[in-house]
């Protein structure tokens, strides 16, 4: 079992050095605010002086001086106050080295975070825990080291994401329910209910037109990379977007089928299929509700702002249709999760060990 997942990880590794590629990024440094001057003030804006002192990278302990144009609008202004810590963003032109603030520095919060969850999932999960930490760093580190280069690198997007959520499942299935029937189950069907939302997401997105723009990252990404597909990209987008919820589904229903089977295995595919129809339907509303106030909590503004515009055009609007759409197939892929991963499950664990033979025993 330690050997399977050593071998996992060294494939890992080589397919992501294989993938690897040189990305060209804007240089920073972390620096810390020492003093403030207010310069220039007019009805417009405010113009600020701002005292840096660098405190890492090749500058480090130096410093420098930069403005910062505070304005009325909350979006582009960045509050500082002495001995808050930015990010110095570093840009050589003609020669000449330009700093600028690129933001307020925010990572320790998240280290915090991350943290405080590592400290609940080990607690409450013991063994289990650790091993779903596990999966979740090597589902980051597939999406942001092997899926985002290559979708860059000219990768159908819908393809490369199918092929990660395929092995992001796997992994995750068997580290965290072990490698046995209960977690093969549990990954087909995930991997069944993953590829209809994605043929959901191709005829909901050209049925209704959507662009793939919705949102200003979309726009900056484009502004970067004009050549991608961005109704591809959205695709894969509302893919990702179900994988959570539809592994969750799909492992409590093929797990409660091989736990009653190991109490009784006298019971029939029959009677098995529909016991994990009955929790399935307990999982059904609860998830798809979970996952559509996901969706409603991260476009509460949008939903805000539809007090002031008419009903038919709000509901017609590109960002609109998109994140309802993105609610609706991923609530969708949950329902289909349940009877595909029940039916499967129920045939799989009746089996007997001389056809399954590279199982192990059943947790």
């Amino acid at each position: 079992m330690k050997k399977f997942f050593l071998v996992l990880l060294i494939l890992f590794g080589i397919i992501l050095a294989g993938f690897a590629q040189e990305v060209k990024v804007l240089p920073s440094q972390l620096g810390n605010v020492e003093k403030i001057q207010y310069i220039e003030e007019s009805d417009l804006h405010t113009k600020q002086l701002v005292d840096i002192k660098f405190l890492t990278g090749v500058f480090k302990d130096k410093f420098i001086q930069v403005e910062n144009i505070l304005t009325d609008n909350p979006f582009y202004d960045i509050k500082l106050k002495i001995n808050k810590k930015v990010i110095v963003h570093i840009e050589e032109v003609d020669g000449d080295l330009n700093f600028s603030i690129a933001d307020i520095c925010r990572w320790p919060v998240l280290v915090g975070l991350f943290v405080l969850f590592s400290l609940f999932l080990i607690l409450v999960g013991r063994k289990k825990g650790i091993n779903s930490l596990f999966a979740i760093l090597i589902t980051c580190i597939l999406v942001i080291n092997l899926l985002s280069p290559m979708i860059l690198a000219g990768i159908n997007p819908v393809f490369a994401t199918i092929s990660i959520c395929l092995v992001s499942t796997a992994v995750t299935m068997y580290l965290v329910g072990g490698v046995n029937k209960k977690s093969t189950a549990a990954i087909l069907g995930c991997t069944l209910s993953l590829l209809f939302a994605g043929i959901l997401s191709v005829l909901t997105i050209k049925l209704a037109s959507l662009t793939g723009f919705s949102d200003e990252h979309t726009l900056l990404l484009f502004s970067s990379f004009p050549q991608l597909d961005f109704v591809s990209i959205l695709v894969s987008t509302m893919i990702l977007a179900t994988l959570g919820a539809v592994m969750d589904v799909a492992m409590s229903i093929a797990s409660t089928i091989s736990e009653i089977y190991e109490l009784d295995n006298t019971k029939s595919k029959k009677m098995l299929f529909k016991s994990g129809m009955n929790v399935g339907r307990d999982i059904i509303g609860t998830m798809a509700n979970t996952l559509i106030l996901v969706y409603l909590g991260s476009t509460l503004p949008l939903l805000l702002l539809a007090s002031n515009i008419d009903v038919q055009k709000f509901f017609n609007l590109n960002s609109v249709v998109t994140e309802i759409s993105s609610a609706l197939i991923g609530s969708c892929a949950i329902v289909i999760c349940v009877p595909i991963t029940a039916l499967i499950a129920s045939n799989l664990v009746t089996k007997t060990k001389q056809n399954f033979i590279f199982f192990n025993k059943q947790d």
